[in-house]
């Protein structure tokens, strides 16, 4: 099958061989099923046909067991009889035992290479969706980036966006005219989550050197897909923040890729694990974000595969554009699992040997109801199909194998040393500097102003006495006489104005006017 991915065997004794074709791979798909029925199997052996089609893979290992992928199997493998005996019951006549070029990834740095992003390239949705904002903290952070564009501060880290947080917070009254309300309690609770997150480890996703899409789109020597493995076991944890970077990788993708059309086979084929978390409690505006991408995306050559356990985990909007799809067993246990089942079935091109619905819930592990694109991107006829064995490791490598793979990767040392360049933090702080220094030269003229005021209006008040030639006796005593002079003619106006003084004018003027 050189133009399609070996899946499995289907048909009467599953003679009939299953595969995905390479032509309408990116017209993505959805991997499907209840715990322990066979998923994790299902996208190893995808990936494998997808990197040996030349295809490079991006996936995330959720349970810590797709390293393997790395080594080739082994015939001291307890399932080694189990695996033969299947492919040759499926016809897989060409089956052995490989390893695939694999480039391992974790967010953390401990069992990857570091993948970065920066605050600016996640975006005020994302980020948003990232720390559970409400509506009015979203539009806060929506100026927030308005902002750094204006002004040309780069947000590459989070100290980044705390610091220009702070800056609107002390500013909100000359940018509330123009921004509309900045709201210090909103402003408040955003840092909280801004905490939040980095108490989650989210300070390690946002930085520099950041990722460049380039690096998870290589091939080997040999023209095989390169396998990008997430290690997501660890960031499970912080199951949103999985979730936002995964959809942001997928943005970044639609955003940067140029278009094909429709390629003989994809660029790049995305699996998403565990891609309920991505819908769960998600806002319209995400979920419309994310069909736009799925619709859009694959014109870009880019396929994207759900994996969940159940189809109703994804919304239906987003559903009607998996054409390929491979549906593990589903358990019935409640009305609305029936239903469920019920609806899933009904999502299939009937085949008339058996009845679509009871064939998923019937198979067994390693085993799945398949239908994929045919000519014209026309759905195929549901098939039950035995699942092939994967020709890499089942389960995961040592640490020491893992290592010596990072240490040897075409990207060993590019992304291990961070990078602080002057961005929003520095030039807020340069600012500031700027703004303390200038007060405080303002204060010091000032305060020499003020000083220089009291110094001239006290010159303008002094009226000191000339000193003359003449003897400080002669001096004091002028001025005592002067004193006591001044002092008895005070006296006697006040004796005047007053009882007395009013009595003896009285009989001064009656003594004149009574002589004439």
């Amino acid at each position: 099958m050189q133009d399609s991915i070996f899946i499995g065997g289907g048909g009467e004794n599953y003679g009939d061989q299953q595969g995905l074709a390479l032509k309408y791979a990116n017209r993505h798909g959805l991997i499907a099923g209840a715990t322990g029925t066979g998923k994790t199997v299902t996208l190893q052996i995808m990936a494998e046909g997808f990197s040996a089609a030349g295809v490079p893979v991006f996936m995330s290992d959720v349970k810590g067991d797709l390293s393997g992928i790395a080594k080739p199997g082994s015939a001291a493998f307890k399932l080694h009889g189990a695996f033969t005996e299947r492919a040759q019951k499926i016809g897989f006549t060409d089956y052995g035992y490989d390893a695939f070029p694999v480039t391992f990834w974790d967010m953390f740095g401990e069992q990857g290479h570091p993948v970065r992003t920066t605050v600016a390239e996640m975006g005020p949705l994302l980020l948003s969706r990232l720390l559970e904002l409400s509506e009015a903290q979203e539009g806060i952070l929506n100026i927030a980036f308005r902002l750094a564009d204006e002004q040309g501060l780069a947000l590459l880290d989070l100290k980044d966006l705390q610091a220009l947080l702070v800056w609107m917070g002390e500013n909100r009254a000359d940018l509330n005219l123009r921004y509309g309300n900045i709201s210090p309690a909103s402003v408040g609770a955003i840092q909280r989550r801004l905490m939040v997150l980095e108490n989650q480890g989210g300070t390690l996703l946002f930085g520099e050197p950041a990722l460049e899409l380039s690096d998870i789109m290589r091939t080997d020597l040999d023209g095989r897909g390169r396998i990008n493995i997430l290690a997501a076991d660890k960031l499970m944890a912080s199951p949103r923040l999985y979730a936002t970077f995964l959809l942001w990788l997928l943005s970044e993708l639609f955003e940067e890729l140029p278009e094909v059309g429709d390629p003989d086979k994809p660029k790049l084929v995305f699996f998403f694990d565990e891609a309920h978390l991505l819908f769960d409690d998600a806002p319209k505006a995400l979920v419309d974000k994310v069909e736009q991408v799925a619709r859009l995306i694959r014109s870009k050559g880019v396929g994207v595969y759900f994996i969940t356990q159940n189809p109703a985990d994804v919304p239906e909007d987003i559903l009607g554009q998996l054409g390929n799809r491979v549906q593990h067993a589903l358990r019935a246990f409640t009305a609305k699992d029936r239903k469920e089942l019920r609806m899933a079935a009904e999502t299939y091109r009937d085949n008339p040997r058996f009845d679509t619905e009871q064939a998923i819930r019937e198979v067994g592990v390693g085993e799945a109801v398949t239908s994929f694109l045919e000519k014209k991107g026309v759905p195929g006829i549901v098939e039950r199909t035995l699942i092939r064995p994967p020709s890499s490791q089942l389960g995961p490598i040592d640490p020491s194998e893992r290592r010596a793979l990072i240490d040897t990767s075409p990207i060993a040392g590019k992304y291990e040393t961070t990078q602080d360049r002057h961005s929003a933090y520095e030039i807020l702080a340069q600012r500031a500097q700027d703004a303390a220094r200038a007060a405080e030269e303002a204060e010091r003229r000032e305060a020499e102003a003020e000083a220089a005021e009291r110094e001239f209006k006290a010159a303008r008040r002094y009226s000191g006495t000339r000193v003359t030639r003449s003897t400080s006796r002669d001096t004091r005593s002028n001025s005592r006489g002067d004193t006591m002079g001044e002092a008895i003619g005070k006296a006697l106006i006040k004796e005047l104005k007053g009882t007395t003084g009013r009595r003896i004018v009285r009989g001064i003027l009656g003594g004149l006017f009574k002589g004439r």
